[in-house]
């Protein structure tokens, strides 16, 4: 088939994430369909360390770009974060590759252009290239997030540290200091995470304004710095995590450190509404107004 008739690569996804929902019994949490998917596919890690400019997998963006579109074509439903579910339609259509194209093609000519209120033809290829939106967010206004990661990313390294200061503390963390001293084994600072009036803990963090990813030997030397200083350790980066060093992160008999990268750094801005003015758009639900013609 060729690229004419196919569109672009996260098309290829259709097929596999419907099909990894009904296997899960119509609904999943999303690292459980796209674990399935990768799984399913035989996907090697050297393809899944493919890497976007913004630092996210190219794989699991492709994944996200297609449920974003099985979203708007009516197969899944947008109600419920964290849970990925079959509509009715996608429980009962069949989807094939020509298929999929053909929903790819409608889903696509109907995003308006906001200025001209012209339809408008979105290059699949260069949507690739961008983080894919939750299902919720208009096309049109999800490139803030690029732009809310470059921003972070030209910060300078005093001035990242200090915002993931105000972050934390945003989240919920007390005492938050920042430290940042030289031959530290590079600890930023530190806070208090009160779980509740009886109990706290201990908090170091450390910052990474990268744009590539943090590998292994990075998360053995900040678990080695923060030995017997804290109970619980926070590796924020404006870029993304290796394979190994998530396994790293999480390996048997060692304390866990708890990742964050630039896709959860900025959700979590977005929920915090940090730095970010929210903004209510309404899309029309046409189901609703059928019932009444």
């Amino acid at each position: 088939m060729s690229k004419a008739t196919k569109g672009p690569e996260f098309v290829k996804y259709f097929v596999p994430l419907l099909n990894a929902l009904k296997e899960l019994g119509y609904s999943g949490t999303p690292t459980e369909v796209k674990n399935l998917i990768i799984e399913t596919l035989q996907i090697s890690e050297e393809l899944l360390e493919e890497k976007l400019k913004s630092g996210s997998s190219r794989v699991i963006n492709q994944i996200d770009w297609a449920r974003f579109y099985l979203v708007k074509a009516g197969y899944l439903d947008a109600s419920k974060r964290g849970v990925w579910t079959l509509t009715e339609k996608g429980i009962v259509e069949t989807v094939n590759n020509q298929k999929a194209f053909a929903i790819f093609k409608e889903v696509q000519g109907g995003f308006k252009d906001k200025k001209s209120g012209n339809s408008t033809t979105i290059d699949g290829d260069i949507q690739e290239e961008i983080s894919a939106p939750d299902s919720d967010t208009s096309l049109i206004t999800v490139d803030y997030r690029e732009k809310l990661l470059q921003i972070l990313r030209n910060l300078s390294p005093n001035g990242f540290e200090h915002l993931c200061k105000q972050f934390l503390r945003e989240a919920g963390f007390q005492e938050v200091e920042v430290t940042g001293k030289t031959g530290d084994g590079g600890i930023d600072g530190k806070g208090i995470l009160q779980i509740n009036p009886l109990l706290s803990i201990p908090v170091l963090f450390q910052c990474k304004r990268y744009t590539g990813s943090v590998g292994a030997p990075q998360i053995r030397d900040f678990r080695g710095a923060m030995m017997g200083r804290a109970d619980k350790d926070i590796l924020i980066t404006t870029g993304s995590f290796t394979k190994e060093a998530e396994r790293e992160a999480i390996r048997d008999g060692v304390s866990p450190i708890e990742l964050v990268d630039s896709n959860k750094l900025i959700k979590m801005f977005e929920q915090l509404e940090l730095g970010l003015k929210p903004k209510t758009v309404y899309e029309i639900d046409t189901d609703f107004f059928d019932r009444f013609r």
